[in-house]
């Protein structure tokens, strides 16, 4: 039984994040959990309107640390999923598939749109969006 429970862990933090390939050698796979990420790594609550705009799922800095993320799971052979808004934001689709991530958890009314989406990408498009993406200075 043992050998079939996967320990993973949860991304949320920065300081996780940043850390990633530190734990990816303790781990069985990374959960990005992009809505606390988000909020810890912007000190943007989106449900404060002060700050709410601050809150930006496409902004640069938040990719290059999935990317980082992403990379560090994949160089120990481990999956990377993401779980949260951004995960079934069909919109983001592209980015996501582009960063490598291996898995997206949503809630349900998000999948069908999201899954079309998936199956009507070609992987290199993705990249391009992404890179497209990574090159903007949105800070």
């Amino acid at each position: 039984v043992s050998e079939r429970i996967k320990v993973g862990m949860m991304v949320e933090v920065p300081a996780a994040a940043l850390n990633a390939d530190l734990f990816a050698p303790e781990v069985d796979f990374f959960s990005i959990g992009t809505n606390d990420l988000l909020q810890y790594l912007f000190a943007a609550d989106r449900q404060n309107e002060a700050v709410g705009y601050l809150y930006q799922p496409r902004n640069t800095v938040l990719l290059r640390l999935l990317r980082h993320i992403a990379a560090a799971a994949h160089r120990q052979g481990i999956p990377v999923g993401i779980c949260g808004e951004m995960a079934g934001d069909p919109e983001m689709t592209a980015v996501l598939v582009g960063l490598g991530l291996d898995e997206l958890s949503m809630s349900g009314q998000c999948i069908p749109r999201v899954k079309r989406t998936i199956r009507s990408l070609e992987a290199n498009r993705a990249v391009r969006l992404l890179d497209g993406l990574m090159g903007k200075n949105n800070w």
